[in-house]
């Protein structure tokens, strides 16, 4: 069984990696697709908010999918379609096939980043000990692939389909490969001793990290649909230089998620979560007021470094607490109900911040992320031990994680 979770564990890192080269040659092409379908600036929020919105209804979708199908087969089927999609958004030409491509984008994302996340948060159960950020820091890896061969394409003044074309040749057969090793976990959760009703048996513990997760991915999709555009429009770099900030952003997301398991297991999820929304809050801050190109990448350096733990955590924590009701599939139905609030803060993410950057200010814009972030302190205890298994909290979690862990897991 050892070997098995190992190969499943690989394997899902994998998938997280390839979603993240996906996206990220999407959301760093922006300016680039924008010319070739010529998307006026009034209607690219339309577009952009068409993705998210879409990608909801497909996470509330893998909710009831999981009831009659694991997910790994879940994952295995909307991987593809994510990749083939991408590969329809730069090889159109009408605006049509544009909207076609951003949908079927939008929807397989939604049954995408579900099912990882079931996925990961019961091979985390299986582990005994915190390994979600893992799973996302291989997404930022395939982020940083992604953004790096956005800007070879901008470099060369290569076309969209010549960018996409040979990553989906590669990645596509290779994540259909890797598929075979997913691991699904059981339907139901041992009940730990001492766990009430009180502490999972109702909807109303999941809002506290419902905010969480929509605050954060407020602060993601600002790097991520935004950060080309302000610092070419607003600090006055190339287009082929615009392409970096999402880079650096993707790379120090990698730099604290890879060390942030780490960090979980000695100071526990509530320190590490209050840390990560300070970091990003001074990251907004910088950004906002940038007087060149270089301070920039300084802001954005400081918000990969605190975002980055705020997502898989809250992902973690809604695991857990689903777990403790003991229920059947209570777990995936946390998580894909979870992540749809993912896609809010994308949906009013992207929009805020276009729209104040029209009527008021681009840097100004940058301030009202900043301030959500922080919001996330006021919830902090949400993530705390107590419904913390796998965090450093108490005592005697870690002692039980270090028995697991002696045991082979």
């Amino acid at each position: 069984m050892t070997d098995v979770l190992r190969r499943g564990r690989a394997s899902l890192a994998f998938s997280f990696a390839v979603q993240g080269v996906a996206f990220a040659l999407l959301v760093t092409r922006i300016p680039g697709i924008q010319n070739r379908y010529g998307v006026s600036d009034g209607l690219l929020p339309v577009f952009l908010a068409a993705v998210p919105i879409l990608a909801g209804i497909g996470s509330v979708s893998t909710e009831r999918l999981v009831r009659r199908a694991p997910p790994s087969r879940v994952l295995r089927w909307s991987q593809p379609v994510v990749l083939l999609a991408l590969l329809a958004v730069g090889a159109g030409r009408q605006m049509a096939v544009l909207a076609l491509a951003l949908a079927a984008f939008g929807l397989a994302v939604g049954a995408l980043d579900a099912s990882m996340n079931m996925l990961g948060v019961s091979l985390q159960r299986a582990y005994g000990r915190s390994i979600m950020l893992s799973f996302h820091a291989a997404y930022s890896l395939g982020g940083i692939v992604g953004a790096s061969l956005a800007w070879v394409g901008t470099h060369f003044g290569l076309a969209l389909w010549v960018s996409y074309l040979p990553v989906v040749l590669v990645l596509l057969p290779a994540a259909l490969l890797g598929s075979r090793w997913y691991v699904d976990g059981e339907n139901r959760a041992p009940v730990r001793k001492g766990a009430g009703a009180g502490a999972g048996g109702g909807p109303a513990w999941l809002l506290p990290l419902c905010l969480v997760m929509t605050v954060a991915y407020i602060g993601d999709s600002t790097v991520s649909n935004w950060s080309a555009k302000y610092l070419q429009d607003v600090l006055g770099s190339s287009e082929q230089m615009a392409t970096v900030p999402y880079n650096v952003y993707m790379v120090t997301t990698l730099l604290g998620r890879v060390i942030g398991d780490m960090g979980v297991r000695r100071f526990g999820a509530v320190s590490v979560v209050r840390a990560g929304a300070l970091v990003a809050a001074a990251g907004f801050a910088v950004v906002a007021g940038a007087p060149g190109v270089w301070v920039g990448m300084l802001g954005f350096t400081l918000l990969g470094l605190g975002l980055c733990v705020l997502v898989p955590q809250t992902f973690a924590a809604a695991g857990r607490r689903a777990d403790e009701t003991g229920r059947p599939g209570a777990s995936d139905a946390a998580v894909a109900r979870l992540n749809v609030f993912n896609y809010v803060g994308f949906l009013v993410g992207s929009p805020l911040v276009g729209a104040l950057g029209d009527v008021w200010s681009h840097r100004g814009a940058m301030l009202v992320p900043m301030a959500l972030v922080l919001v996330t302190l006021v919830h902090a205890r949400s993530f705390a031990p107590g419904a913390d298994r796998y965090g450093g909290g108490h005592e005697r979690s870690r002692t039980a994680d270090v028995g697991r862990s002696s045991n082979g897991l």
